[in-house]
C-alpha cells in the first residue's frame, strides 16, 4: 500500500506518494495563499493529491490513507485543527473537508513540527533513539516531541510549542499574542529583524552592500556572510542570535534530557558555523553537564521532506 503525506505551509502546500519504506515515490507542491478562505485551500490540497496519485500510475485504491502536517493545535482524535496562528484557522475539520474532496476515506492530522520530529525519529537524525526532540527554524520556531516513536502532544494536543517558551520578559511581540518568545528571537523571521534593526544602527556595515542596500533583500545568511568577511555589526547579529537559540536549546534539554535533539530548516545550512557554538553553549549551561550520559544535538536529516515523511506515517 501507498500513503499520502501532505505538509501544509503558510507559504506552499507540499506533497508526496510515500511507500510502506517511508520513500517518496513522487512529489510535488502549489502555492498556499494563505489570505484566501481556507476551503479554496483545502481544494488546491485535494487537486495537488490527485494529480500525484494519477502522476504515479496509482489510483485512490492504492492509498490506504493521507495523513496532513498542519500548523497549530492539531487534534489528532477528531481531525480538527482547533487553533492555527500562522494560517489563521479555529476549530477547522480539515481531515474531513480533505476526506471529502479528495474521496479517500481514512485522514490523519498532526502538528506540522511533531509530524517532521517523527520523521527525523524514524528515518532521519534520530533514527532508533528511545526520545528525540526536533526543533525547526522557519518563519516562527517549532517543535517536536517523540517518546518510544510515538508523538507527545499533551493532554489537549497542544503540547511542544516550544517557540512560545518566554526567553526575554516582556521582549518582542509574538503572533501567539505574548511577548518576548523564543520564536521571536531565534526563528529566520526573528534573525532577519534583528540584522535589519542591526543595519539601521550601522549604516557603514557590510550587510548593506551584501543585500544591495536594499532591507527587503536581507534573508537569513545575510548576517552569517557579513561576520564570515569579518563585519563587527553582521557578527554582533550572529553572536547574539546563537545565544538567544543556545538558551532556548539548554531548557529543553534541561526539562527533557532527550537521546537526541535535532535541529532542522534553512538556517542550518550554516553548518558548522551554527552547530558548534551552540552545542559550547548547551555543554557549558544545561543542568546535567557533569553526567556521564548527554544528549546528542545533531541537523536534522531530511530537510523539507520531513514533514511529508512524517504525516505519511501518522496511520501507521
Amino acid at each position: 500500500m501507498y500513503y499520502l503525506g501532505i505538509d501544509l505551509g503558510g507559504t506552499n502546500i507540499a506533497a508526496g506518494v510515500v511507500d510502506e519504506n517511508y520513500n517518496i515515490l513522487l512529489k510535488g507542491s502549489v502555492p498556499t495563499l494563505a489570505k484566501r478562505p481556507i476551503d479554496e485551500v483545502m481544494t488546491d490540497m485535494a487537486n495537488l493529491c490527485k494529480k500525484l496519485i494519477a502522476d504515479a500510475g496509482l489510483t485512490l485504491d492504492d492509498i490506504a490513507y493521507a495523513g496532513i502536517a498542519s500548523p497549530g493545535t492539531c487534534n489528532s482524535e477528531t481531525g480538527v485543527v482547533e487553533f492555527s496562528n500562522n494560517l489563521v484557522m479555529y476549530n477547522y475539520p480539515i481531515a474531513k473537508v480533505l476526506s471529502e474532496k479528495l474521496g479517500v476515506k481514512k485522514v490523519y492530522i498532526a502538528n506540522d513540527a511533531n509530524s517532521a520530529a517523527l520523521a527525523e525519529a524514524l528515518v532521519g537524525a534520530a533514527t532508533g533513539a528511545s526520545s528525540a526532540i526536533m526543533v525547526t527554524l522557519g518563519t516562527g520556531v517549532g517543535g517536536g516531541i517523540v517518546i518510544d516513536g510515538k508523538i507527545y502532544s499533551g493532554h489537549n494536543h497542544a503540547g511542544a510549542e516550544l517557540g512560545h517558551i518566554v526567553i526575554e520578559t516582556g521582549g518582542r511581540p509574538c503572533t501567539c499574542g505574548r511577548k518576548g518568545c523564543w520564536e521571536s528571537y531565534s526563528s529566520a523571521t526573528g534573525l532577519i529583524n534583528m540584522t535589519k534593526e542591526k543595519m539601521a544602527e550601522c549604516p557603514d556595515s557590510l550587510m548593506w552592500e551584501l543585500c544591495g542596500g536594499d532591507l527587503s533583500n536581507v534573508g537569513g545568511k545575510t548576517a552569517f556572510q557579513a561576520k564570515r568577511k569579518g563585519d563587527p555589526a553582521g557578527t554582533e547579529v550572529v553572536d547574539r542570535y546563537i545565544y538567544y537559540l543556545g538558551t532556548g536549546l539548554t531548557n529543553i534539554v534541561n526539562i527533557f534530557q532527550p537521546e537526541i535533539l535535532c535541529i532542522g530548516g534553512g538556517i542550518c545550512n550554516e553548518g558548522e558555523y551554527l552547530m558548534a557554538p551552540l552545542r559550547e553553549i548547551v555543554a557549558k549551561e544545561n543542568f546535567a553537564r557533569n553526567s556521564a550520559v548527554q544528549t546528542e544535538i545533531r541537523r536534522a536529516a531530511l530537510g523539507n521532506d520531513a514533514g511529508i515523511i512524517g504525516a505519511a506515517a501518522l496511520g501507521r
